[in-house]
């Protein structure tokens, strides 16, 4: 099996891997994960060697490491650095994102290659580069190897990554609402609304609890919450340490199925197939939108994407029905051969027919 990028073979009709030893063999696509950008790919040949595994999870800010490619197509590639940050994420690169940042030189051709530390065991995955001028400027970012493994796994056992749900809406915990919570605790996920009908519903959490600590893995902000729920596979149980009134507690939930959850659109209606809808937090109620749901995901090329549904979207209507909720809309659209969609998206408004 080897590890890679998702990208490095997206759209690939013949895979080559080439070994340092000079062999080539083509490869077969055991899995692949674009919201991760992780890959695993197999090929038939025997005397491989395995790289030692390291724990990305005991990096520090300042450690050595060295990483490993073809920049620019010149094999067998080594360049050194330090770790420059770690938990890097919202670059919006990937969906799920817990980068390592390193100053070693990362170019185009690195993508897939292994990051290593000076005991030589692989503690991440060469994924990208901020590069203005199409070169390295110092600051590349690899996927932590304990991520990695987890999704590696789910391609190896499933072929694909099988994402569930949890049914929340999340924000970084700030110290200016620590203050307002009356809270010493200033890092953690706050929980903004919970979805009726959910997981996170059925297991009592409420808007306002704190989560910090998931399966006995701090959370210091939002997108460590969401990528522990989106590493975990459906049925999996999920438990989290949470702050409520200034007291914690241990509440245990499970990961619902994303396909059985009302707010995927092919469960609403077959036209709108690819997208998926949530309801509006309290952030996103404004004097102009006063209820509706939010389209959350739209995927390219879906049924939902060629009528001109878009992410961000936010339905106020369809079939000339107020929609104030996830409820509303289902009971809106419900078997309906043609939809009528009223929208605000941004600062404007439209209507989608869509038959």
């Amino acid at each position: 099996m080897v590890l890679t990028n998702a990208h490095v073979i997206e759209g690939a009709d013949k895979i080559t891997v080439t070994l340092k030893d000079g062999r080539e063999a083509l490869a077969q696509v055991i899995g692949t994960d674009s919201d991760s950008d992780v890959a695993v790919v197999k090929i038939n040949l025997d005397r491989l060697q395995e790289i030692p595994l390291g724990d990305s999870d005991a990096l520090r800010v300042g450690d050595f490491v060295v990483a490993i490619g073809n920049p620019f197509g010149l094999r067998q590639t080594v360049t050194s650095g330090i770790v420059s940050a770690l938990g890097r994420s919202g670059l919006g690169i990937e969906d799920y994102e817990d980068f390592i940042q390193t100053d070693a030189s990362i170019n185009p051709g690195n993508s897939g290659g292994a990051l290593v530390n000076l005991a030589g065991e692989l503690v991440g995955i060469n994924t990208a580069i901020v590069a203005p001028s199409g070169g390295n400027v110092g600051i590349g970012f690899s996927i932590p190897i304990n991520m990695a493994l987890q999704i590696k796994d789910q391609l190896v056992n499933f072929g694909a990554v099988q994402r569930g749900r949890l049914g929340v809406r999340i924000q970084d915990l700030t110290p200016e609402l620590s203050e307002a919570f009356q809270i010493d605790q200033t890092q953690g996920a706050i929980i903004t609304r919970v979805e009726k009908g959910s997981k996170a519903d059925a297991a009592g959490l409420r808007a306002g609890d704190v989560v910090i600590m998931a399966n006995k893995r701090d959370i210091n902000r939002g997108a460590d919450l969401r990528n522990a729920i989106g590493l975990l596979r459906v049925g999996d149980t999920l438990d989290l340490q949470v702050m409520r009134n200034g007291n914690q507690q241990i509440i245990r939930t499970t990961i619902g199925d994303l396909n059985a959850d009302s707010s995927v659109g092919i469960n609403l209606n077959p036209r709108l197939e690819g997208a998926s809808f949530s309801e509006l937090d309290d952030q996103q109620l404004s004097g102009a939108v006063e209820g509706g749901v939010l389209v959350s995901e739209v995927k390219q090329g879906s049924a939902a994407w060629y009528h001109g549904m878009r992410p961000d979207d936010v339905i106020v209507s369809a079939n000339r029905k107020l929609v104030k909720d996830l409820d509303s809309f289902r009971m809106a659209i419900a078997k309906q051969e043609v939809l009528l969609l009223n929208i605000v998206r941004g600062e404007g408004a439209l209507y989608l027919l869509i038959q």
